[in-house]
């Protein structure tokens, strides 16, 4: 029978080659997703300044347990705590490198400290001289001393410039001493100060970020380190230059995760429908064969033989094809600063395994479910079973489509009763995925369902042409709802996500825009110098000015097992002082009440509850005095400066006044709108990933669908043939083909407007009240516009040229 398989690719290329795209494009897709999970597991990064040092010494980026007590913590909640990432940069005491000297056979011990600075327009990292030795880098000139530096080859600067440099909130004119050459290429640019000049400038004082070892055991250094910080050699020691590759690692996972899944599930249904339709219409060469003598058992192995040989291919051309996709998406991720641009892609053999063996898979599945029906059909009955279309439901299809109906109402009842705010997302947007393949369990009888439904309208305005397709449709039910699925599955994906996304950024911008009460903002990368504040409060038409920080805190006692497992976001503002806090009402606390926090550099502090405010669902967050949140946060400054304006000053003259009191200052000024801006930028980072994603499932659906409608057109030249034959012109045939292409549209927006509505109304229900999504309504509009254009050139493509020649030839030549 293996065999015969092969003899029959040959004769019948076209129905295989549809079978091998979707095979290979979900396989190609699984990989490259596979791919990005791999590189976020991994996190490589290049180590570069502290690529000279063998053993690099560095904080606890990594939430610990609570000393006291950590057993009255569940299973669970400790894990979560275990596993959440500090926010800010956690620093070691420069006492350690004391500590570390002392082990036997250290040769040398350099400790590094790492801050924003600005050399005119130009960005870059501040250090110590003496730190450079950690790169290693080559001096031209001399060490700087204090008030003097050096700096960066690429800077293009020359010895004995001097030049005014920002760093610390401060600008100060700096003498440069020399320049600075590194053996390979950096991400940011260095300046050197005096060892003296970078302590008082990091912020810090008597801490490092890092700790470079030369010589020296590496157990025997873990041991003297102890738990004051984490010792790494190797590629992790690039975890320690980047912290922010953690995060970002962690974000990939995520991210490929979800896609990779939705991707493997999607294939499931489009490979599944293709050899469905595939073997649908060879049902009399099947039936055929049983009929000569074929067991079933025979029969059966055909059918898998065939496909397996199909997947065979396609797989082994997706795992050439899948790492350039993967690398692709990446460097698109980084491009656009969702992953760190110095985590480094790496995709090894696993990623391909599992696609290959998910593909197969389902190669696999679809192959028995789609030679299993025509395997059990009786000799006898063999030809008249091929003529009429029979049978569809199946007991698999109908646990299928229960077990995913009942899914997908239980996510929503979830959604609906037990989530609040934007993470209501999480439930309702697997629900689409649910619903949609319930109704493409049942997609046969649903389609006959629709079609009659629209008997009246369609015959109003179609006349004999639309009757003929409407019995087409309604007959051959199987094959028109292969061609229904995918464009349902594309229509139902692409609207719920999209629409998930727009509401989800629109109550976002309105919670910020109504808790907004500030006409300007004054900021700075590099960090506010503290005697700013006072300058801006005393600018004509400032009625108030208040700090701004931002940060990410960990309630540690009373534990918060309700509390994400990167922490609280935490804002800190000058109208708080003390250790005073204030909380949101869903957090049970009252005033007076004493809650254990750990900082976003994983300090503890303790601070009681001065007021308990209602915020809106999904966006709460502490509010602590800035004086205590600053000190702890990467830079160990204010960033931003958050201005009201006077009774009848407007805000341009506003920001006039205040460029004016800050002239020469390394800040920037801005007024309501901007901050706005900003906002809703940061956004629309998140909005990208989710479209750049969904996109890349939504084109595999696209391409499904093509194959689909052409694989089941193509095959219906006979048919026309016949049509043409009893009296059917041409162009009666093709305005059928396309009737029913229209029809096959309609009932698949139909549904996937239905699957989209399960998973948006809950998640709106939620986060707005109302049952319709935020988003222009141009974004449904065009999602409809293409599953129609799709399915009409799908169809009439293939029909204008299976009609092309004379009707009698295309009767003779078989199905």
């Amino acid at each position: 029978m293996f065999k015969l398989a092969l003899r029959t690719l040959r004769l019948r290329k076209g129905a295989f080659l549809a079978t091998f795209v979707a095979v290979f494009f979900g396989a190609v897709i699984v990989s490259a997703c596979g791919g990005l999970m791999e590189s976020g597991i991994r996190s490589e990064t290049p180590v570069q300044r502290l690529a000279a040092a063998p053993i690099v010494v560095g904080g606890q980026q990594t939430l610990k347990l609570p000393e006291d007590d950590p057993a009255t913590l569940d299973p669970e909640d400790k894990h979560k705590f275990e596993n959440g990432t500090l926010a800010e940069r956690v620093r070691v005491d420069a006492a350690l490198a004391d500590r570390i000297r002392a082990v036997p056979g250290v040769t040398n011990v350099v400790g590094e400290v790492s801050f924003a600075a600005q050399i005119g327009s130009a960005s870059a990292l501040g250090h110590a001289w003496d730190s450079a030795v950690l790169t290693p880098y080559t001096l031209q000139g001399q060490a700087p001393q204090p008030g003097e530096v050096v700096v960066d080859a690429g800077l293009g600067l020359a010895v004995g410039a001097t030049l005014p440099v920002a760093a610390h909130g401060e600008v100060a004119q700096y003498r440069v001493s020399g320049i600075a050459t590194a053996p390979q290429p950096m991400r940011d640019a260095a300046v050197f100060f005096a060892p003296s000049d970078a302590e008082r400038l990091a912020g810090h004082p008597g801490r490092f970020d890092t700790i470079g070892v030369f010589g020296g055991d590496v157990a025997a250094v873990t041991a003297a380190v102890g738990d004051a910080g984490v010792v790494l050699t190797g590629s992790d020691r690039g975890l320690l230059e980047f912290p922010e590759v953690d995060a970002g690692g962690e974000n990939l996972i995520v991210l490929s995760a979800v896609s990779g899944g939705l991707s493997a599930s999607v294939m499931v249904f489009v490979v599944a429908g293709t050899l469905s339709l595939s073997t649908q219409q060879r049902q009399r060469e099947l039936a055929l064969l049983r009929a000569i003598g074929t067991t079933p058992r025979q029969l059966r192995r055909m059918v898998l033989g065939e496909a397996l040989v199909v997947g065979l291919l396609a797989v082994g051309a997706a795992i050439a094809l899948g790492p350039l996709l993967g690398r692709w998406l990446f460097d698109q991720l980084a491009a656009n600063h969702v992953v760190p641009d110095v985590l480094r892609f790496e995709q090894g053999w696993l990623p391909a395994t599992v696609a290959a063996g998910a593909s197969l898979l389902a190669v696999v599945g679809a192959a028995f479910v789609a030679g299993r029906r025509a395997s059990k059909v009786r000799p006898t009955e063999a030809l008249a079973e091929a003529a009429v279309e029979r049978r569809w439901l199946t007991p698999i299809r109908l646990i299928t489509a229960i077990l995913c109906f009942g899914g997908g109402t239980a996510l929503a009842i979830v959604t609906v009763a037990v989530m609040t705010g934007p993470v209501a997302a999480s439930t309702s947007g697997p629900a689409v995925m649910l619903w949609a393949f319930g109704l493409a369990a049942i997609s046969p009888g649903v389609t006959k369902v629709m079609a009659t439904l629209l008997r009246w309208p369609l015959q109003a305005v179609t006349g004999v042409v639309g009757r003929v397709a409407l019995l087409n449709t309604r007959v051959v039910a199987v094959r028109t709802a292969g061609a229904v699925t995918p464009i349902m599955l594309a229509v139902g994906i692409a609207t719920a996500n999209i629409y998930l996304q727009t509401t989800q950024e629109a109550v976002s911008n309105q919670a910020y825009t109504e808790d907004l009460q500030a006409d300007a903002v004054v900021g700075s990368p590099i960090g506010l110098d503290p005697s700013v504040v006072d300058r801006v409060r005393s600018v004509p038409g400032v009625a108030s000015a208040s700090e701004y920080v931002t940060s990410t805190v960990f309630i540690e006692k009373p534990f918060d097992s309700n509390q994400d497992k990167d922490g609280w976001p935490a804002i800190g503002v000058s109208e708080l002082t003390g250790n005073a806090v204030t909380v949101p009402d869903t957090l049970g606390r009252h005033v007076g009440d004493t809650l254990s926090l750990r900082l976003g550099d994983g300090t503890p502090v303790d601070v009681r509850v001065g007021a308990v405010v209602s915020q809106r669902a999904g966006f709460e967050d502490l509010v602590l005095p800035a004086g205590l949140l600053a000190p702890h946060t990467t830079t160990g400054l204010v960033p931003q400066l958050l201005v009201r304006a006077a009774p009848g000053v407007d805000p341009a003259t506003l920001a006039s006044h205040l460029r004016a009191a800050t002239a020469g200052l390394p800040v920037q000024i801005g007024d309501r709108n901007a901050l706005i801006a900003a906002h809703a930028k940061g956004n629309e980072v998140g909005a990208w990933v989710n479209y750049l994603l969904v996109g890349m499932i939504i084109a595999y659906t696209v391409i499904s669908v093509v194959n689909t409608l052409v694989m089941a057109t193509g095959k219906r030249r006979r048919e026309f043939g016949l049509q043409r034959l009893s009296g059917f012109t041409r162009g009666q045939v093709l305005r059928m083909a396309g009737v029913e292409g229209g029809l096959i549209a309609t009932i698949a927006i139909l549904l996937g407007t239905a699957t989209a509505a399960g998973a948006i109304v809950p998640f709106c229900l939620v986060v707005t009240g109302s049952v319709l999504p935020q988003g222009p309504i141009t974004i449904y509009l065009t999602v409809l516009a293409i599953a129609v254009v799709l399915a009409l050139v799908a169809i009439l493509v293939p029909a204008w040229a299976a009609t092309r020649g004379r009707a009698v030839d295309a009767t003779s030549i078989g199905e």
